[in-house]
């Protein structure tokens, strides 16, 4: 059980015996076998052959036996893992054992994995193994092995405060195999108590939960809970009782538990369905706060809100943002102008509907035949349209480097080495921190001497982009000058730089010529670092958007940066990263005023709380395209504040300076 893949490869290795000792197959030919043992008592690492300057070699049955003082667990913690995506050719997998028995698999990975990779045997060994075929090869692993004493853990017992927390053993590092732990929480005679699950990944998801389990109150849980959830017993005594079997493990789980009077189980609170208690301002605020939408349902809107026709309470800035943010629709109907009937295209004109994907451009800017199956090769140009090399123009929205050719000279599939994440999927986990190589376009700038100041995209081996406001001179500080600026490159945590990272001077800095440091209009500026950077997992360009390229309102982006996580607070250590969404331009005008001009790209959260903050200044807004590349549509500039309620962050529009950057960079 567990999220692994199951073992038993076709090619790889084959069952013997009584099915539970796996060896390789009698004819996979494996031109390199070896095991390695190693007793960790003194902590040390392993790695694959030739990490991390050359890629593992093919055809490999390689095994790590791992072995403790009694008395001791072994720890493994990987500091990286990059394996083919395909676990039927390249895999790695952890037994607590010294031989590969199935059922004592902790797992199996390859791929380039984003849960927890810190694993712990039940006793005193462990058996790590790496198999690989004969095609193409990644850099593999490296981990660091230690001991540990088997009493390190308190597991269980007595909880009598009316609030506290608990978790699995070893949280957030994957819990043991063979291990079981009860707390009971007493809490005084009058009151009931109730737990909140915040983080929770045990076994597999099924209805009897046979392998791994939290058991509350003879109720068992298992899964992946990606929600909050919240268990109340209606006495004041509780018993949870968390069990692992003998093979695959998980991150756990870590719970908080409260006391509550049972006439009021959120005082001075809003009480959600599933009994979770959220601060009263978010009831009727057009939110899912609950998790399960009790805080939205049967509420009056206020002057400020748009009444969904399902009941629910919306910001009436929503209406027309190109999101259906209601969950029926009801803020989308009626937006354009055009009757019903008819399509209103991008150049506001009106035409007939059963126009749209005719195969003519009756819009005159291609935009009703943008989003068909095949995309028009247009007799006029707009504004709207992608120009190939050749000078024609196609009506298909957004084409270049989505891996179909739409030019016929192919230019919309030329320089499109970009905005993918080498050796992996583009998956997103949730969460603010993010993962070591998960924006590897994200640059910190430094000032000599002082640190952190600004971010910057990666654009080729040699150019960056910035903001221009980060290098404008302020008094004594001559941030206009190159050589006062250093830039590092595949850093993932301020001051704790690895093998990844790269560090740069800078040749020169080229601000726009149009920059005005009043309004911030045209707030975009070039680096050209003095020696070229090698293109890796860790360090790689983020695509250019075209000029016509379509950023509409209502899109998910993503900001990244080391800047302040609230206002007025200090820079992060760790690379931060949050999920905010492209505001209508006439909303943005409206919430902040003239100073928005069309070179300005407006995105946030407008809850708040979610924003870029002094520090991001120059880093990108990132957008994912249907195809997996990740595009840059804006430069962290300014913004009221930072993640305060109803007022976005503004981001240089890059669409607007596209032609700029080819004729300063030539990029």
């Amino acid at each position: 059980h567990g999220t692994s893949t199951t073992l038993g490869k076709v090619n790889n290795l084959q069952r013997l015996n009584s099915g539970t000792v796996l060896i390789p197959e009698g004819n996979f030919v494996f031109s390199d076998r070896k095991t390695f043992s190693i007793h960790v008592r003194e902590a040390g690492m392993v790695q694959s052959p030739g990490f991390p300057n050359s890629p593992y070699p093919s055809n490999s049955f390689l095994q790590w036996r791992l072995r403790a003082d009694p008395g001791h667990r072994v720890q493994l913690d990987f500091h990286t893992l990059i394996l083919e995506d395909d676990c039927q050719k390249d895999f790695i997998t952890i037994y607590d054992s010294l031989a590969p028995i199935e059922h004592r698999t902790l797992t199996e990975q390859c791929g380039y994995p984003h849960d927890s990779l810190s694993f712990l045997s039940s006793g005193n060994v462990m058996l790590l193994t790496l198999v690989t075929s004969d095609k193409k090869n990644f850099p593999g692993f490296r981990a660091n092995y230690s001991q540990i004493p088997v009493t390190d853990q308190s597991c269980g017992g007595t909880l009598t405060t009316d609030r506290g927390s608990f978790s699995s053993p070893y949280f957030p590092s994957n819990y043991p195999p063979q291990t079981t732990c009860t707390w009971n929480i007493q809490v005084a005679k009058e009151k009931f108590v109730k737990v909140q699950f915040h983080e929770f990944s045990v076994g597999n998801e099924s209805l009897q939960c046979p392998n791994d389990y939290v058991e509350v109150n003879e109720q068992r849980l298992c899964g992946s809970m990606l929600k909050t959830t919240v268990i109340t017993a209606n006495s004041n005594t509780m018993t949870i009782t968390f069990h692992s079997d003998s093979s695959y493990v998980d991150q756990g789980f870590t719970a908080s538990y409260e006391a509550f009077v049972p006439t009021n189980p959120c005082p001075g609170r809003f009480q959600c369905t599933n009994n979770l208690c959220i601060d009263i301002m978010m009831h009727c605020d057009g939110w899912n706060d609950c998790g399960d939408g009790s805080d939205e349902v049967n509420c009056k809107c206020d002057a400020s809100q748009l009444m969904c026709k399902n009941g629910h309470c919306k910001p009436k800035f929503w209406e027309c943002d190109g999101s259906d943010d209601c969950g029926d629709n009801t803020d989308e109907e009626n937006c354009g102008k055009c009757k019903p009937g008819e399509f209103s295209c991008r150049n506001s004109r009106c035409v007939l509907e059963k126009f749209r994907c005719d195969g003519k451009d009756d819009c005159s800017d291609g935009s009703d035949e943008s989003k068909c199956e095949r995309s028009l090769v247009l007799q006029q140009c707009s504004e709207f349209t992608f120009r190939c090399r050749n000078g024609r123009c196609i009506s298909k929205m957004n084409p270049e480097c989505d891996d179909v050719q739409d030019c016929e000279d192919g230019s919309d599939e030329e320089n499109c080495q970009c905005g993918i994440r080498p050796y992996r999927s583009s998956r997103i986990v949730g969460g603010q921190a993010s993962k070591e190589g998960e924006w590897p376009w994200q640059v910190s700038l430094h000032i000599r001497g002082t640190g952190h100041v600004c971010g910057a995209s990666v654009l080729n081996q040699r150019w960056l982009v910035t903001a221009a406001h980060c290098v404008q001179d302020t008094g004594a500080n001559k941030y206009s000058q190159a050589d006062q600026w250093q830039a590092l490159l595949g850093l993932h945590a301020q001051g704790q730089t690895n093998e990844w990272t790269v560090t740069r001077n800078i040749k020169r800095i080229i601000s726009h010529e149009n920059y005005d440091h009043l309004t911030y209009d045209s707030d975009i500026a070039l680096m050209e670092l003095d020696t070229e950077v090698t293109l890796n997992q860790y360090i790689w360009p983020i695509c250019l958007p075209s000029s016509s390229y379509d950023f509409p309102a209502g899109r998910e982006a993503w900001i990244t940066g080391w800047g302040a996580t609230r206002e007025g607070g200090s820079v992060a250590t760790i690379l931060q990263k949050a999920e905010v969404r492209v505001i209508n331009a006439t909303v943005c005008k409206s919430l902040l005023g003239d100073d928005i001009t069309d070179r300005m790209l407006c995105a946030g959260v407008l809850k708040g709380g979610v924003d870029a903050c002094q520090g991001d200044s120059g880093g990108p807004l990132a957008v994912t395209s249907s195809s997996g590349r990740v595009f840059l549509a804006g430069v962290v500039s300014w913004g009221d504040g930072c993640g305060r309620r109803n007022k976005p962050g503004i981001y240089t529009r890059i669409t607007k300076y596209r032609s700029w950057i080819k004729e300063a960079s030539g990029v």
